[in-house]
């Protein structure tokens, strides 16, 4: 039989038994097909768990007969034969101290030390290398010495994907490779479009691994070349895409519409690690797709009770962050509260108190869970955790506290400690916008002709602070800023640029839209300036007609 037909029927064949009475049904095969063979056998008889069939398959005639002769022949075997037979046997979990292997090993750095194996073969070697040996393979760098000889442009995308995979193990040496790793990465660009989406994902991911900055041009193809393959990569491969769009900086348009095409279809399918990044994509980027989180809703509803306490986080955290509620917000927090109730010693300190605080920001307040917060046994297990009490943790419990006591007056639980308390609020993610302040500024001048009327950026006894204060008599004539007596009334004005709405959007991010609501309740009169609204106004005239619209309406 010729190699076309073997490899042909070979193909069709979905168990080692076939594949076994197939092969006994042969006089005569070259190593390549014998090793295709062994290679067919490990895919049919290997799964995440192992090799389902130890007894049958490596007790088997053919098998033993199939290893004595790649054994006690490996010095007339093809560069192939021997290589595929390798990787085959890797995969088979073969001993590695077996004659077997070494005496396959022993052939292969032969052949290497002669110069003897093209781009396919090294490849083909690196990778059983990293497979058998793992990152600290001493013939990994010499492995890459002969690559860097060779001519990329004839690179296939496998070849180029092995390539990087062998760069990225930490022991090989900054400089050392960095030419060929600048050569490869201007080839690589040229072959984009072609690669598929176990390469894409693969190629992205050593990108990541290598720290490759500066590859601006080839990130950007893949990142691009990605959203065609949403619908094709699996969940792994999903998650290797979007840690590179993370970690590059990446946010692409049509990327977020493939996503909210594809993640309601597939919601109930999708594994819960992969959707917890989808969510974290979105929420780094801060890309508020309802589609998305409906989706997401949806499934935690359905199945949260078999995911991880991280994966639970992963959930739930961006709508805190993002500040929406879904359709199914009842059911989504209810199921919330009972998996919290069953489970709560399953969850590290901090993830706890991100996932309370985060719901706090929507206004679903964690009543029956705040005694076990401010008890002092979970504030020592905070602080025992790295980085222990910092300032984002204090800032969090803080704030839950305030909102305990300022929407939940019925909350008569204890109380946090003065001692744990921060004089003010962090806002990591939505700082003030100097340049649409001094816009601001510019404006309230001209209406209220001096600076004395009003104050920025003002800290309150409340831990916020306050983008502009006015304050009022009780006539409702303006004080000046630094008056204490007499004030009736204090406007605080929210000076909201870009970074403190989600992308494209004008909702409100969940760190702001808490703030508001609190100095609401604190006796503000609460005054919102977004970008959107401002950003067209030319002079300050104009800019003074429309604060004294929107501060004094009335008069």
């Amino acid at each position: 039989m010729d190699e076309q037909q073997f490899f042909k029927k070979l193909n069709s064949l979905c168990t080692s038994k076939e594949i076994f009475d197939f092969l006994s049904s042969l006089e005569v095969m070259s190593d390549t097909m014998a090793s295709g063979a062994l290679q067919r056998i490990s895919e049919v008889e290997v799964d995440d768990n192992g090799l389902k069939n130890p007894e049958g398959v490596l007790e088997n005639e053919v098998f033993r007969a199939l290893c004595f002769q790649f054994e006690f022949e490996s010095s007339k075997l093809s560069n192939t034969g021997l290589l595929h037979a390798l990787q085959a046997l890797i995969k088979l979990r073969i001993d590695p101290g077996s004659t077997l292997m070494a005496s396959l090993l022993s052939e292969s750095k032969e052949r290497l030390d002669k110069g003897q194996l093209t781009v396919k073969n090294l490849c083909a070697l690196g990778e059983s290398l990293l497979e058998l040996e793992g990152p600290g393979c001493a013939m990994l760098e010499q492995i890459l010495n002969h690559v860097q000889e060779k001519d990329i442009e004839k690179w296939s995308p496998r070849e180029m994907v092995m390539v990087y995979k062998m760069l990225q193990v930490p022991a090989r040496e900054g400089e050392q490779f960095q030419d060929l790793l600048d050569r490869l990465n201007s080839v690589a660009l040229n072959v984009v479009s072609q690669l598929s989406p176990t390469f894409t994902s693969l190629m992205l991911n050593s990108l990541v691994g290598l720290h490759q900055t500066r590859a601006v041009p080839l990130v950007t193809a893949l990142c691009k070349h990605s959203v065609k393959h949403i619908a094709q990569f699996t969940g792994d491969e999903l998650v290797n895409v979007l840690e590179a769009f993370l970690y590059f900086g990446h946010r692409e348009e049509i990327f977020t519409e493939a996503l909210e095409t594809h993640v309601p279809k597939s919601i109930f399918t999708m594994h819960p690690q992969t959707v917890s990044k989808i969510m974290q994509y979105c929420c780094q980027r801060m890309i508020l797709s309802k589609p998305i989180f409906d989706a997401a809703a949806e499934g935690f509803i359905s199945d949260a009770d078999t995911f991880t306490a991280d994966q639970i986080a992963g959930y739930i955290l961006p709508f805190g962050t993002l500040n929406y509620q879904p359709p199914s917000a009842s059911s989504l927090f209810r199921k919330l509260e009972t998996v919290l109730h069953s489970r709560f010693t399953h969850f590290q300190p901090r993830t706890l108190l991100n996932l309370l605080h985060s719901c706090v920001l929507i206004q679903r307040y964690p009543v029956n869970f705040l005694p076990k917060i401010f008890s002092p046994y979970f504030l020592q297990q905070l602080q025992a955790q790295p980085p222990g009490l910092d300032r984002i943790v204090t800032s969090q419990l803080t704030q839950l506290f305030l909102t305990a006591t300022l929407e939940c007056p019925f909350y008569e639980g204890p109380k946090l400690l003065p001692k744990y308390q921060v004089k003010a609020f962090l806002m990591p993610r939505s700082s003030l916008d100097v340049h649409l302040l001094k816009k601001v500024k510019t404006g309230l001048l001209y209406l209220l002709k001096k600076r004395i009327y009003f104050a920025t950026e003002v800290s309150t006894p409340y831990f916020y602070t306050v983008d502009i204060e006015i304050k009022l008599d009780e006539e409702g004539f303006v004080l000046p800023a630094a008056h204490c007596e007499e004030v009736q009334k204090r406007i605080a004005l929210c000076v909201d640029g870009r970074n403190r709405f989600c992308v494209n959007s004008h909702n409100l991010l969940g760190e702001q839209a808490i703030k508001q609501r609190h100095l609401q309740l604190l006796g503000y009169e609460v005054v919102q300036i977004p970008f959107f609204e401002i950003e067209s106004l030319q002079n300050c005239r104009k800019m003074a007609e429309y604060l004294h619209k929107k501060i004094f309406s009335h008069t």
